[in-house]
């Protein structure tokens, strides 16, 4: 494997970017490797596997705008695009169990999941959505509320993990707000109604003030609450 030199400490020192630990040595590493691919030899096993999370992330997204291209005749795009935030919940989980069993980790790692995180379980729950019948004006704008949430928790998330207290595994004790992998749950909900044949026209609680610019169907508030609980900071949920 070849060598970094450091500029950190003497000009003979010799840096080893996967190998070492040290943030400030990872970060001369990285600035300073001029190899090809050097972007691809930075990627750790567990930094792959995050890359899956947001293949099947994007991927969802691609069913749900082919769902909507068929006139929203064709059900089983619309099953695909629901399938792959599983997937990518499964490929979530288990990038973080790889980095702790390798005992190894990137700079680029925590950036990675959290834009993952944004795509497979903050946009696609909202296309998602859309794709069911939630597409009102008032509809759209709570479905972007409900992502700029997601975004803002993932960003705080990501300046502030280190001043949470951690167990001896070095894991975070709780979240501050609820994980955004949660907003599966409203997937799961509206999964549900799919089956039942209660989309579209037929959403549970039907449009309130129909032919008018405030029109909204009441059961989209479930995505502004879920990113109010994203964004709470006094809620604080345990991890197991």
């Amino acid at each position: 494997m070849s060598k970094l030199r450091s500029t950190a400490g003497s000009k003979d020192s010799i840096v080893d970017p996967l190998e070492t630990n040290d943030k400030e040595t990872k970060l001369l590493a990285y600035v300073n490797d001029n190899r090809h691919f050097s972007l691809l030899r930075a990627l750790h096993l567990a930094d792959l596997i995050t890359l899956f999370n947001g293949f099947c992330g994007v991927m969802s997204i691609f069913s749900s705008l082919r769902y909507c291209l068929s006139g929203q005749t064709s059900s089983k795009y619309l099953v695909r695009a629901m399938y792959f935030m599983p997937f990518a919940l499964f490929f979530d989980f288990l990038d973080g169990k790889v980095a702790r069993w390798r005992g190894k980790s990137s700079l680029m790692g925590q950036e990675l999941d959290s834009l993952a995180d944004l795509i497979s379980f903050g946009v696609c729950p909202a296309v998602f959505a859309f794709c069911c019948g939630f597409q009102t004006f008032i509809d759209l704008m709570i479905l972007n509320f409900f992502v700029l949430c997601g975004l803002t928790r993932l960003a705080r998330f990501n300046v502030s993990v280190n001043s949470i207290p951690k167990d001896e595994s070095g894991k975070s004790q709780f979240f501050e707000g609820t994980p955004i992998p949660t907003t599966l749950a409203l997937v799961s909900l509206l999964a549900f109604c799919m089956v039942k044949g209660k989309i579209h026209e037929e959403l549970p609680g039907g449009l309130w003030f129909p032919d008018t610019p405030f029109a909204i169907h009441p059961m989209v508030s479930l995505y502004a609450l879920s990113g109010i609980a994203m964004t709470s900071k006094k809620l604080c949920v345990p991890k197991f």
